[in-house]
Formats: structure tokens, C-alpha cells, sequence
């Protein structure tokens, strides 16, 4: 078991950013909601207390039992949790004009604080935070302060183990040496070794697997993605042709997509078999436009294929999954399941229709991770490097009905800007890029003629997780060249736009 360190959870949107900027040290940590401290602390070298939405002065604001880690290991609260455990040890917090939001400066530093080793003094943090510490509790001391707010860090003094609270977010990049205060946390305070790799991770989890699974047999949808790939090659790994692999042409995938990724998987000596279910699909989506209802639509046909596909493959057991970390915690939230925005889910419904267990080898990973172990493996950048697609494929990228005639539109023009991305050298530079069919025409001339045709939507932004996205600012060129291309050569298409909306407040999807 690697030695961990776990972030409690009180709802606030940086908590995952605490969990990735630990691991980018390579020492592996966990989240967990702040009322689900683990009776088994084996391996925990430290605890941290995320921020959250709430004021500590809320009545319904989280409690969380200290006394089950405090003196017991190390600690470190960040924002709301340094409030908590100064109100809850007996210190003062209170809302004041001394509130700060942005970015602030450390102008005091404690010298021989282990929290602040080779931090300079007057280095710039990011605030975001109405209460304020007034008052610490007795045996507690001022580590660091700005010019609005005196208790901008603290230490508990003589401490079995050292506690510290910052009211400041040291995982955003805006702090300027937040990466080295989480090191001194993490490394030299906890005293991890900072031993889990991506090498150290697939080496552990294939033997893992092979242990789990021994000679079962294993059956996995893939996407083509960069998740179920890396998840099927640990599998493989792991039990060999016992992994039967099932890939199916829902009719909405790119152009040519199909046969590419059939060729990849080949080369990469999976046992996979593709399946042409094109018609399945357009049947059902037949007379459908309300995108929700396309979404089950299209979930509810790939069970109904992949059953029957993996239902002529005798003996199976369990059924392969890549889900990932982001998943495992949206699940587990500290205000429980979140809301439904979108419903599908390749193979949601699946375990129990079929009565198999579920194996998913990268359920501790976020997507970065996953592509580093990927390169790990030696999977092929084409498809390390690929860009997110979801499950529904173009049927959440045409809005309205969906039809064979408008999956064939969207495809040459999707083609065109995908194609267009990488001859640009600008593919790498974009997390996700799309094109989306409009249920809207658009008066054109083209020669003497009048035209009344679709408008497609091009889509592209930068992200690191998916979660917050901005859209990609683009050459003007690239855009002349690509929209000319698009009306030129795709009849049915007489205009492009570009959408420039951000995640939040608009998703990455249209549908």
C-alpha cells in the first residue's frame, strides 16, 4: 500500500486541484467527504482540510470530528478549514471589512516555519474568503500575514505533530510558490517518499489484476478514447486473451473512425471485434429531438447491442470499465450524487443486466494521470493524444432529430476542422474541439444561386480536466481557410460560426 495523504472534502470547487497539485508530487491522495474519515488509517502520512461554499458561522456549515486526526498526524487547512479548526480549538472567526478576494501578498513570513521553507517573503497568494480569523485558540502563533489580514497562517506550538492553517489557496497557480508549500507539506512535514509513478502504478495494478481476475474471462465496450484504452491494455496486461474487446459503430462516430481505430487496437494486439450497429441506432433516434431523450436512446441501444455481443463469448465474469477518479467523486459528493446534466453513460446499466462484476483499474486516476500511464504503456499517441468524445458521439453534436443524411454533413465538416487542427499543428494546442449542426438555415448565394442550407458551429477550448474550459483563440487565417473549406465542399453547410462561450457558464457540448 503506497503512502497517501487525504483531503477532506467540504464542497468547494478547488478540492480536486488540492488532490492533483499532491500527486504531481508523486504521492498518491485521496478525497474523501469530511464526515467519512477512515477507521483504518493505514498509510495516511497526513490529512489536509479543503476550503468550502459555507461560512464556519453557518448553521448548517460541515462538522468534522478533529480529534480524529489532530495530534495524531500531521494536518494542513486550507481557507475554510483553517477557519474550522480555529473557531472549533477555540479561536474567534467573524465576517469583517478585512475580507479579501484575489490576489494578496505574504509581506510577513515566520522565518523558521517548516510550512514556509525557501518561500520569500512579500510572495503573492490567492485569497478567496469572507470570514477572518480574529483571535487564535491558546498555544496556537501568527506564521504569516498580509496587510488586510493579520492571521493569514498559523501552527499549532508544541504539537505532537505539526498543525497548520493558511487562508489562502496555495493549489492555484496564481500563488506563486504554492507548489513548494504543498512540498513542504506533503514531503518534508509528512515525510512522504514521493514514490508513486506512473511505472510504479502500472507495475502494481497488472499484478493486481492478474491476482483479481486469475483465469476469468473479461468483456469491454471501447470507445476508441483514451480511458477505455488504457483500462483495456492493463487488462491485457493482466490476463491476456482472456480480454474480449467489443467495439461498436453506434452511426455517430467521425468520418472513418470506425476503421482507424479497429487498425489501432489491432496493432496494439487487443482481442477486439467491431460491430456495424449504424442502422440499430438511426431506428431508435428515429423522430427524436429533445436531446435527453437522445441520450437514452442512444445508452439504451448500445446495452441492448453490447448484450448481445458479449452474450456469444461463453463463460464471462466480469465486464472492464475506465472509469476514472472525477467519476468516483462526483458519486461520493459531500452534498451526495450530483445533479443529473447529462444521463448517458456507455455502459451505465450494464453489471446489472448482465450480472457481471465490474473491474476498472483506473478509478483512483484523474484524466492527466491516465494519459501518462498510457505513455507508460506505449500506447499510440493517436490515441493518447486524442481529444475527449463523448459517448453519444455526433448525436449530441446535431441539434434536433438526427438522420443519416445529417450524420454524413456533420462528418465531412468535422473532418475538415479536425483534419485542419492537426495539418495547423494546433490539435495539441486544443483539449476538445467540435463541430455542431445547427437545426437552422441560412440564406447564401453560391455562384447566381440563392441558397437556404444548414449553419454549422465550430467549438474549440482549452481545459485540464473538463471541469472549467475557455474557448481557444484561434489564427483568423485558420478560420477563413477552414469555413471556406467547409462551404466549398460540404453541400448542405452555407455558413460557420465560432463559438466563444466559456465553461461555466456554458458547457463544452451544445447538447
Amino acid at each position: 500500500m503506497h503512502e497517501k495523504i487525504l483531503i477532506l472534502d467540504f464542497g468547494s470547487q478547488y478540492t480536486q486541484l488540492i488532490a492533483r497539485r499532491v500527486r504531481e508530487l508523486n504521492v498518491f491522495s485521496e478525497i474523501v467527504p469530511f464526515n467519512q474519515f477512515p477507521e483504518d488509517t493505514t498509510g495516511i502520512k497526513g490529512v489536509i482540510l479543503a476550503g468550502s461554499p459555507f461560512s464556519v458561522r453557518d448553521e448548517k456549515a460541515p462538522q468534522v470530528e478533529l480529534s480524529d486526526f489532530m495530534d495524531k498526524m500531521p494536518v494542513l487547512g486550507i481557507c475554510y478549514g483553517a477557519q474550522y479548526m480555529a473557531q472549533h480549538q477555540g479561536g474567534s472567526v467573524e465576517s469583517s471589512q478585512k475580507r479579501e478576494y484575489g490576489r494578496a501578498r505574504l509581506h510577513t513570513i515566520h522565518d523558521h516555519s517548516d510550512l514556509f521553507a525557501d518561500i520569500p517573503a512579500d510572495t503573492q497568494v490567492w485569497m478567496s474568503h469572507a470570514d477572518t480569523i480574529f483571535s487564535l485558540p491558546e498555544g496556537y502563533e501568527i506564521i504569516g500575514s498580509t496587510r488586510d489580514v493579520e492571521v493569514a497562517a498559523y501552527r499549532k506550538a508544541d504539537a505532537p505533530h505539526p498543525t497548520f492553517g493558511i487562508q489562502f489557496h496555495p493549489e492555484v497557480t496564481h500563488s506563486e510558490h504554492g507548489k513548494q508549500l504543498l512540498h513542504n507539506f506533503v514531503i518534508n512535514i509528512c515525510g512522504c517518499k514521493g514514490d508513486w509513478t506512473p511505472a510504479s502504478f502500472v507495475e502494481e495494478t497488472v499484478e493486481a489484476l492478474g491476482k483479481q481476475l486469475g483465469t476469468d474471462k473479461v468483456v469491454m465496450g471501447l470507445s476508441g478514447g483514451v480511458d477505455s484504452t488504457v483500462a483495456a491494455e492493463l487488462i491485457h496486461r493482466a490476463i491476456g486473451d482472456n480480454l474480449y474487446c467489443i467495439f461498436v459503430d453506434n452511426g455517430l462516430l467521425r468520418k472513418n473512425e470506425f476503421e482507424e481505430v479497429l487498425d489501432s487496437y489491432k496493432s496494439m494486439g487487443l482481442n477486439v471485434k467491431g460491430v456495424d450497429a449504424k442502422l440499430d441506432f438511426y431506428e431508435a433516434l428515429h423522430g427524436i429531438s429533445d436531446p435527453e431523450l437522445k441520450r437514452k436512446a442512444i445508452g439504451r441501444t448500445f446495452i441492448e447491442v453490447f448484450d448481445r455481443e458479449a452474450h456469444a463469448i461463453s463463460g464471462v465474469s466480469w465486464l472492464g470499465q475506465g472509469t476514472i477518479y472525477p467519476d468516483v467523486i462526483e458519486s461520493v459528493s459531500v452534498h451526495g450524487p450530483s445533479v443529473t446534466i447529462k444521463s448517458h453513460h456507455n455502459v451505465g446499466g450494464l453489471p446489472e443486466k448482465m450480472g457481471l462484476h465490474v473491474v476498472e483499474p483506473l478509478r483512483a486516476l484523474f484524466k492527466d494521470e491516465v494519459r501518462r500511464v498510457g505513455r507508460e504503456l506505449e500506447i499510440p499517441h493517436t490515441i493518447l493524444g486524442r481529444h475527449p468524445f463523448p459517448g453519444p458521439g455526433l448525436g449530441i453534436r446535431i441539434l434536433g432529430e438526427i438522420t443519416p443524411e445529417k450524420v454524413r454533413v456533420l462528418q465531412e465538416a468535422d473532418a475538415i476542422f479536425i483534419n485542419g487542427l492537426k495539418s495547423h499543428g494546433l490539435y495539441d494546442e486544443v483539449w476538445q474541439a467540435a463541430t455542431i449542426l445547427l437545426p437552422i438555415h441560412s440564406v447564401g448565394v453560391m455562384g447566381d444561386e440563392r441558397t437556404y442550407e444548414n449553419v454549422a458551429a465550430l467549438r474549440a477550448v482549452t481545459s485540464l480536466d473538463g471541469m472549467t474550459a475557455d474557448w481557444c483563440k484561434l489564427p483568423y487565417d485558420f478560420f477563413a481557410e477552414i469555413s471556406t473549406k467547409i462551404i466549398n465542399e460540404v453541400k448542405g453547410i452555407n455558413r460557420v460560426v465560432y463559438d466563444i462561450s466559456t465553461k461555466p457558464p456554458s458547457t463544452i457540448e451544445w447538447e
